[in-house]
């Protein structure tokens, strides 16, 4: 048990760990943001982020499914790329006028989060390899 009295769910699968539901969650805020873009941007830049955005808690699935650390941190290193990916096409939506300042700083605050849990995480795998 931990200091608030509760008790610690050992990790079954991806779906328990904090990274890939933040993930998921980004998703569906990247997706939301993105349907307010005007449609011409439907083939550039809403693209490309829905996909960069899709491809982290993907990662993170795929890895984990492989069974394999070494593979798990590959994933996981593709993950923080594309999250890598999603940032500058985040910033470059704001720099448009596609996104103002406040839902900016809310993304990359939750983009900055994760990318924080992907590299403790690679850490953590990449020590007992």
């Amino acid at each position: 048990m931990n200091a608030k009295n509760e008790t610690i769910t050992p990790i079954k699968s991806y779906r328990d760990l904090m990274v890939w539901r933040k993930s998921v969650e980004l998703v569906e805020d990247v997706y939301i943001l993105t349907a307010r873009f005007t449609s011409n941007e439907r083939f550039g830049l809403i693209s490309q982020m829905r996909r960069s955005a899709v491809s982290i808690p993907s990662n993170i699935s795929e890895g984990w499914g492989r069974k394999r650390t070494g593979s798990y941190v590959q994933f996981l290193s593709i993950a923080s790329g594309s999250l890598a990916e999603l940032t500058t096409q985040l910033e470059i939506s704001h720099r448009l006028g596609f996104i103002d300042k406040d839902q900016f700083d809310v993304l990359e605050n939750k983009m900055s989060e994760i990318g924080k849990m992907l590299f403790v995480l690679i850490q953590k795998l990449e020590k007992h390899r």
